[in-house]
């Protein structure tokens, strides 16, 4: 095989790494970096689909705020996706990984659409503040970093939400 082809080759990354954090705390960081991948994944095309499908009084402002976040989430998939590989690890690839979305947006009202999202977002925050706060006590202060960065365009997205159906 002539040289170029070798370097086309893939190769798994095997270099050893010693940047404070042991082989198995970057790998259980990782395989939480992953989980919030495609839950942050999934979330993206919720929010669009739903974006595309809103309806009522409210079509506007949701429109409009469901573009703003579905574009914040799709910049958060490479942010969490390099995180993941800066740890030494590959980010999800959709093997053993289950990516579905079940979305029944047509027939939904605007508030169903919404309170599906707040479940969603809720539920991102939770799995968020778990993995930051093991990030903390591993000492992985930019995983930590990274999260609490999440944390707060989640909360935001959340209050933004709740504010835009309330009574």
């Amino acid at each position: 095989m002539s040289k170029a082809a070798n370097v086309l080759k893939p190769r798994m990354h095997t270099d050893a790494m010693d940047v404070g954090l042991s082989g198995e705390d970057r790998k259980e960081l990782a395989n939480g970096l992953s989980e919030i991948l495609v839950d942050t994944y999934r979330l993206l095309i919720k929010t669009h689909i739903y974006h595309w499908n809103v309806v009522g009084p409210l079509f506007h402002t949701i429109h409009v705020l469901t573009e703003e976040q579905y574009n914040a989430l799709f910049q958060a998939t490479d942010v969490i996706a390099e995180r993941v590989r800066a740890l030494g690890h590959h980010a999800p690839t959709g093997r053993g990984v289950d990516t579905s979305v079940a979305i029944e947006a047509p027939g939904q009202s605007a508030l169903e659409m919404v309170e599906d999202l707040i479940v969603d977002h809720e539920a991102a925050v939770r799995k968020m503040r778990d993995v930051a706060t093991s990030a903390e006590e591993k000492g992985d202060l930019v995983t930590n970093d990274m999260l609490t960065e999440r944390l707060t365009f989640h909360e935001k997205a959340l209050w933004m939400l709740r504010a835009t159906v309330a009574e």
